[in-house]
């Protein structure tokens, strides 16, 4: 059975690299019981793997890897064992077995959104203060016909894409109980292995149109999904690709 799992990351965790968090799953999944398939060969490992790995400092509501188990118990009572052996700043959210022909999360990936804020408003500049403000300068950022050129490395060459048309959505939202009275900032952009848009990459070059240094150290970024295409070419949560199981 192909299972994908749907989780959030938190508090101290945000600062824990994917690697570990890798390891930290392979080991959570042994300890709550879920049968999980090994591959074959001399070094045998847990047929797993993420969707979109989040960078150091991120948090999210919406983090996905995909397993293979034999066979598994409810949705329900999986989430169950594994947040017991969560720590605090992770928590299982979703837990949905996928089509025998279901492709793997990291492949269909197409969509994230995020909401970003600033961490210390009182460092802020006032105008950074104003939404309206800011609604106006975002309206006359993607207004301009010129392109905003960004650079991806990728391990064998760099490849310059248009920000502009790796942006989907982008808002200006009213604060949050997080932002310190702050406007917050929601984007939605193209994510996966193809055109992989960063966040502060689109932040970064909206406060250069405003003339203003953007500092990606000053803001905390949260995700908030990650999103697929379905065939009807809408974006959809990669949860949805899966059904709850139920208990028999």
């Amino acid at each position: 059975m192909k299972i994908r799992i749907k989780f959030r990351k938190y508090g101290v965790m945000k600062f824990i690299g994917h690697l570990d968090i890798m390891r930290f799953f392979q080991k959570a999944v042994r300890r709550s019981g879920i049968d999980i398939c090994y591959s074959e060969g001399f070094s045998p490992h847990q047929v797993m793997s993420f969707a979109a790995p989040l960078g150091v400092g991120i948090t999210s509501d919406g983090e996905y890897l995909d397993i293979e188990v034999h066979q598994s118990d409810s949705s329900e009572a999986s989430m169950a064992g594994l947040n017991a052996v969560m720590p605090h700043g992770m928590e299982i959210t979703g837990y949905v077995q996928l089509d025998d022909k279901a492709k793997a999360a990291m492949s269909v990936v197409s969509a994230a959104d995020y909401e970003i804020w600033h961490k210390n408003s009182a460092q802020v500049p006032e105008c950074l203060r104003d939404a309206g403000f800011l609604s106006q300068q975002l309206q006359e950022f993607f207004e301009k016909p010129q392109q905003v050129l960004v650079a991806k490395k990728t391990k064998k060459s760099e490849k310059t894409m248009d920000l502009k048309q790796l942006v989907y959505d982008f808002q200006i939202l009213p604060p949050n109980a997080q932002s310190g009275g702050m406007p917050v900032y929601y984007l939605n952009a193209s994510t996966g292995s193809t055109d992989n848009l960063k966040p502060e990459l689109a932040l970064e070059a909206f406060y250069r149109h405003m003339g203003l240094e953007f500092d990606a150290a000053c803001v905390q970024i949260h995700r908030k999904d990650v999103y697929f295409t379905d065939a009807g070419g809408v974006n959809r949560p990669l949860l949805e690709a899966g059904k709850e199981i139920r208990q028999s």
